[in-house]
C-alpha cells in the first residue's frame, strides 16, 4: 500500500515495531515484536498465521469484517506502533488529522461484533480513510488477495520509473515542467477563446463595475462609521437634552433659568457629609461609610462638567445628516452588487481588474497566444519522446532482470516483458482507458478546449504530434502506457501479469520487481504465501532474495517453508492451545533451540526428529555464512 507520489524520508529509518492483536479470529491476545530486516511468521496449519496478516490489513484501513471478531468477544482490536521521523509523510498526515506523531505513530483499529469499525491515529479518533492514507506511506502488502500495485495500471509505470535512475527521473521532471507550461497556456487560451461578443460583454461589464467603484471610492469600515454618525445626528436633540438634564440633576439648575430650585445630587451629598462628619470619629464602620459618601461626591463633581461639555458639543446639523444619508445610499448600491462590506467590494475590484487585464486582449494577442500554445505542444512532444526512449531502454533491462530473478523463484519458464507504448489519438473513443479515464472523442485539439474538463484534458489525455507525424495521446506522466506482462510458459503469449499469474506467482513476481526496481517505495513489505508451490533449492533462493530485500527495507513474511524461515532476522511462531472446548493462539519470538525445533517441525513434520534438527542447524549455519559474507 505504498503510495507512488511521495517517497519516504531517507533520514531516520521507518520501522513497524510492534503489533498487538486482541480477539481476532483464533487469536485471543498476541503481541508481535518486529525487528528491522527480515521477520518471518510461521506456525502449524490453523494456528492463525492468516489472522496476523488480516489484523495488519485492518490496521492499514482495509474493509472491516465482523466475521473476524473472535466468537463471544465484543470487539476485535489491532494496535500498531511505528518508529517514524516527524518529517515523514505518514507522520505529517497524522499531524494534519490532529494526532500526535512526536515520538512515532500509534495506529489503532477496532471492529465490533455487530460490524461497526473505529480507527484512531496518534491518539486521535479519525475516519478509516485517514488510517488508509497513513498506511499507504508505511506498508506494501503482497498477498494472494492484495496485489494492488500490479492491479493498478498507474503503478506499472511507477515501478518502471523507479528502475530508471536519475537519468529517467530528470527526463520525467523536464516533461512534467513542459506539460505544466502547456496546460497553463491552454487554460489561458480557453479563457480567451470565448466568442468575441461574449468576451466584449464581459469586458464592458468589468469596466463599468470598476468605474462605479472608483467613483464611489469606498473605504474599509466606512459603512459602519456612517451608520453610527447618522444615528447620532438623527437623535441630536434627544442626546443634548438628556445630557443637560443629567447635568442639572448632579450640579443643580441655573438659578436664572430654573422655575423652582430642586436639590441637586451634589448638595444632597454635601448635606450627608456634614451629617456624618461629627460622629464618624466615634465608630470605624461609620467612618468607612463617610468615606464612601465623600467618594460619591467627588465622582459627581467630576461627572457634572463632562456632561455639560458633552451637551454643548452635540451639534444639530441637518445638512451633514443629509450628506451622510446620501453617502450611505451610494455605498448601499455598491454593497448590493459587489459585496456585503466595503472590504469585499475592494476585493472584488482587485479580482475584476486582474480578470480584465487577462481577457482584454486584441486579436493579435490571441494569435500570438495560439502560436505559443502550439510551440509548447511541440516542447511536450519532444520531451515526451525523450522520456519514452529512456523508458523503453529501462523496460528492456527490467524485463530481462526480472525474468532472471524469477528463474530463482520457481518460475524458471516464465518471461517478463515490460511493454511501453503510445496510444494513438482517437484510439478507442469513448472507451475506459487503463488509467481509469474515458478517452472521449478526440475533437480538434486547437488549444481552446478547457484542459481540465474537455476531451484532451488531464483526465483523458491531450494530443501531440511526434516527429514521424503520428498523433498520440499525452498525460502529465508522459506519452506512455506501461504494462508489465508475463508469459508463464515458453511459447505462451505475454499477458498482463495480474491475469497470467496465480496468487503465489504474483507475490513472487512482485518480489522480483521490488528487487530489480529498487526498494524504497514503502518502508515495510509484507509477503503472504509468497512460497506457495515452492520447494527444494528454489525455497532457499526465495529466502535469500527476501533477505536481500530486507537489507533495504523491513520485510514481514508468512511462510510454511523452513528454508525461507532460516533466513529470518526475527522468527515469530503462532502457536495454538486448547482446553478441549475453546482454541486460542498466541505469538512468541523463538531463538536458539526453540528456533531449531520450529525449523525442524517445518522441515520434517515433527520438532524432535534428529535428522530434521540437524537439517535445521545446517540451514541456520548456511544463513550465518551468507550473512557474514
Amino acid at each position: 500500500m505504498a503510495r507512488s507520489g511521495e517517497r519516504p524520508s531517507r533520514g531516520a529509518p521507518v520501522t513497524l515495531r510492534r503489533i498487538r492483536i486482541q480477539q481476532l479470529g483464533v487469536i485471543e491476545e498476541a503481541e508481535l515484536d518486529l525487528a528491522p530486516g527480515l521477520n518471518v511468521i510461521t506456525g502449524e496449519t490453523g494456528a492463525g498465521k492468516t489472522m496476523v496478516v488480516s489484523g495488519l490489513g485492518l490496521l492499514l484501513g482495509e474493509r472491516a469484517d465482523a466475521g473476524l471478531v473472535r466468537a463471544g468477544a465484543a470487539r476485535a482490536v489491532v494496535e500498531g506502533e511505528v518508529d517514524v521521523p516527524e518529517d515523514h509523510p505518514a507522520a505529517r498526515r497524522v499531524t494534519e488529522a490532529g494526532g500526535d506523531a512526536a515520538d512515532g505513530l500509534i495506529l489503532v483499529r477496532s471492529v465490533a461484533a455487530e460490524g461497526r469499525s473505529r480507527a484512531s491515529v496518534g491518539g486521535r479518533s479519525a475516519p478509516v480513510s485517514v488510517l488508509t492514507e497513513v498506511g499507504e506511506h508505511l506498508v506494501a502488502v503482497h498477498g494472494q488477495a492484495d496485489q494492488w500495485r500490479l492491479r493498478s495500471a498507474d503503478q506499472h509505470r511507477v515501478l518502471l520509473d523507479a528502475a530508471g535512475g536519475p537519468g529517467l527521473a530528470g527526463a520525467a521532471q523536464r516533461y512534467a515542467a513542459a506539460w505544466d507550461n502547456w496546460q497553463e497556456s491552454r487554460r489561458r487560451l480557453h479563457e480567451l477563446g470565448r466568442t468575441s461578443t461574449e468576451r466584449s460583454l464581459r469586458v464592458g461589464a468589468l469596466r463599468r463595475a470598476l468605474e462605479e467603484i472608483e467613483q464611489v471610492d469606498p473605504r474599509p469600515g466606512e459603512e459602519d462609521a456612517l451608520r453610527l454618525e447618522a444615528d447620532r445626528l438623527t437623535h441630536a436633540e434627544d442626546l443634548r437634552r438628556a445630557a443637560q438634564e443629567a447635568h442639572e440633576a448632579l450640579a443643580g439648575a441655573d438659578p436664572a433659568s430654573a422655575a423652582t430650585e430642586a436639590p441637586s445630587v451634589a448638595s444632597l451629598l454635601a448635606t450627608a457629609t456634614d451629617a456624618l462628619t461629627p460622629a464618624a470619629g466615634h465608630d470605624e464602620e461609620l467612618a468607612a461609610l463617610l468615606a464612601r459618601v465623600r467618594e460619591l461626591a467627588y465622582l459627581a463633581t467630576d461627572l457634572a462638567p463632562d456632561l455639560a461639555a458633552y451637551a454643548s458639543g452635540v451639534e444639530v446639523d441637518p445638512e451633514r445628516l443629509d450628506a451622510v444619508h446620501a453617502r450611505r445610499a451610494e455605498l448601499t448600491g455598491l454593497l448590493r452588487r459587489y459585496g456585503t462590506s466595503a472590504e469585499e467590494v475592494l476585493r472584488f475590484a482587485q479580482q475584476a481588474a486582474a480578470e480584465l487585464d487577462e481577457i482584454d486582449v486584441s486579436d493579435d494577442d490571441l494569435a500570438e497566444l495560439r502560436a505559443r500554445s502550439e510551440h509548447l505542444r511541440g516542447e511536450v512532444a519532444r520531451a515526451g519522446q525523450e522520456l519514452s526512449t529512456l523508458r523503453a531502454e529501462t523496460a528492456r533491462r527490467v524485463g530481462e532482470a526480472v525474468t532472471e530473478e524469477l528463474a530463482h523463484l520457481a518460475m524458471g519458464s516464465a518471461t517478463v516483458v515490460v511493454d511501453v507504448a503510445h496510444r494513438a489519438a482517437g484510439h478507442e473513443a469513448g472507451h475506459k482507458d487503463r488509467d481509469g479515464g474515458s478517452d472521449g472523442e478526440d475533437a480538434a485539439d486547437d488549444g481552446t478546449a478547457d484542459p481540465a474538463t474537455a476531451s484532451g484534458g488531464e483526465a483523458s489525455g491531450s494530443t501531440v504530434e511526434l516527429v514521424d507525424g503520428a498523433r498520440v495521446r499525452a498525460w502529465r506522466h508522459g506519452l506512455d502506457v506501461v504494462e508489465i506482462r508475463l508469459a508463464a510458459n515458453p511459447g505462451a503469449p505475454a499477458r498482463s501479469v495480474t491475469r497470467a499469474a496465480s496468487g503465489g506467482e504474483l507475490s513472487r513476481v512482485m518480489l522480483a520487481l521490488e528487487l530489480v526496481c529498487g526498494a524504497g517505495a514503502a518502508p515495510t513489505y509484507v509477503f503472504d504465501e509468497v512460497d506457495a508451490g515452492v520447494g527444494g533449492a528454489a525455497a532457499l533462493d526465495l529466502g535469500a532474495r527476501l533477505a536481500r530485500l530486507a537489507r533495504q527495507a523491513q520485510v514481514v513474511v508468512v511462510t510454511h517453508l523452513g528454508q525461507v524461515a532460516a533466513y529470518a532476522d526475527q522468527h515469530l511462531v503462532v502457536r495454538k492451545s486448547t482446553d478441549g472446548q475453546v482454541t486460542s493462539s498466541g505469538v512468541v519470538v523463538v531463538d536458539g533451540p526453540e528456533r531449531e525445533a520450529e525449523l525442524a517441525r517445518m522441515l520434517g513434520g515433527v520438532a524432535d526428529s534428529g535428522a530434521a534438527l540437524e537439517h535445521a542447524r545446517e540451514l541456520l549455519a548456511q544463513r550465518g555464512a551468507v550473512g557474514a559474507g
